[in-house]
């Protein structure tokens, strides 16, 4: 035999035994280098789109937090308040607004960023009741009865707004007679919001 063909079917041995060795190990030979570290996720959370940056400019300027990999990351939008509004009456029409703003599905952009909501419409927020702190907000649903994200997305949003007090916390109450709490936006209820919930507290009659 000559030596080139020698070669050739020495070649062909050795990948015919690898072969064979491959598919009784349980791996299939390929003919293609195979990566096997984690695939790359899609999920950027970041945006760059024009469209949802200019919201701010059809209201006040606020940021809501949105649920993004198993974070809650801030995006930019606006709510309306109109002019010479009371204190009061404005730190409720912001509540609203931003509540809102966190119902509504998620701009073609903020899907394919990765954004997602777990907060569901038709929640209605109202200022203090009587002998309640000035800064407390009462939602239509008790706070209690929501989801961890949707807790989580709400306490952080009003927290950091001028629905609060800006002090990274929140005095919300339900539409019954129980005392509210205040709830703070803390650094573990942003990287896990599914999983810790907001920190709360008592709060003293006003």
């Amino acid at each position: 035999m000559k030596p080139v063909k020698r070669d050739r079917a020495r070649r062909l041995l050795t990948l015919s035994l690898l072969a064979g060795l491959l598919t009784g190990c349980g791996i299939r030979a390929t003919e293609v280098p195979t990566d096997f570290g984690p695939a790359p996720s899609r999920v950027h959370c970041s945006l760059t789109d024009p469209e949802v940056t200019t919201q701010t400019t059809r209201g006040v300027p606020v940021q809501v937090f949105l649920l993004c990999g198993s974070s809650l990351v801030s995006v930019d939008r606006a709510v309306r308040v109109p002019d010479g509004t009371a204190d009061s009456a404005r730190r409720v029409l912001v509540a609203q607004g931003l509540f809102d703003e966190l119902a509504e599905s998620p701009s073609v952009a903020e899907k394919e960023a990765g954004f997602t909501t777990d907060v569901r419409g038709g929640m209605k927020v109202s200022g203090p009741a009587p002998g309640d702190p000035d800064d407390t907000l009462h939602l239509s649903t008790s706070p209690g009865d929501l989801t961890s994200y949707a807790l989580a997305q709400l306490v952080c949003t009003f927290s950091d707004s001028a629905a609060a007090e800006g002090d990274g916390s929140v005095v919300l109450g339900g539409p019954t007679t129980d005392r509210p709490r205040r709830y703070e936006c803390t650094d573990e209820v942003r990287s896990r919001p599914g999983s810790t919930e907001p920190p709360s507290s008592e709060v003293p009659d006003n």
